[in-house]
């Protein structure tokens, strides 16, 4: 019986671990590049890069960007996942594009992009 209960907790654990192979650190952001346009009477944003996996493993990661105004304040906040419920090969890329996520505001000024989290679907 014994066991059949450390089994069942290596087995429990196991998905676990996988999550841990890789770190945020293990991803970069790429080419981030923020551009406002009208049409018509409303605004698009796009807010376009490459999420990069420098990691051994397939991994997927959570990106988030924050916008900002002039004095650095966070005025609008979105995460995303780039490649959905895939993973990304070890050295590949994908695009991603998550201006769709934000309204367009003038007080925006800057942008950031990082990694919020990473896992292994």
């Amino acid at each position: 019986m014994k066991n059949i209960l450390i089994a069942s907790a290596l087995l429990l654990a196991a998905p676990m671990a996988a999550h841990a192979a890789c770190s945020a650190t293990d991803f970069a952001i790429q080419d981030f590049k923020v551009a406002a346009g009208s049409s018509g009477m409303s605004s698009k944003m796009t807010m376009r890069g490459q999420l990069v996996n420098h990691c051994a493993e397939a991994a997927a990661a959570q990106i988030e960007i924050q916008a900002k105004d002039a004095s650095g304040n966070v005025i609008a906040s979105k995460k995303g996942w780039p490649a959905g419920t895939t993973n990304i090969g070890p050295g590949q890329s994908v695009e991603f594009d998550l201006g769709r996520q934000f309204h367009y505001d003038p007080s925006m000024q800057t942008y950031a992009a990082g990694i919020a989290s990473v896992r292994a679907w």
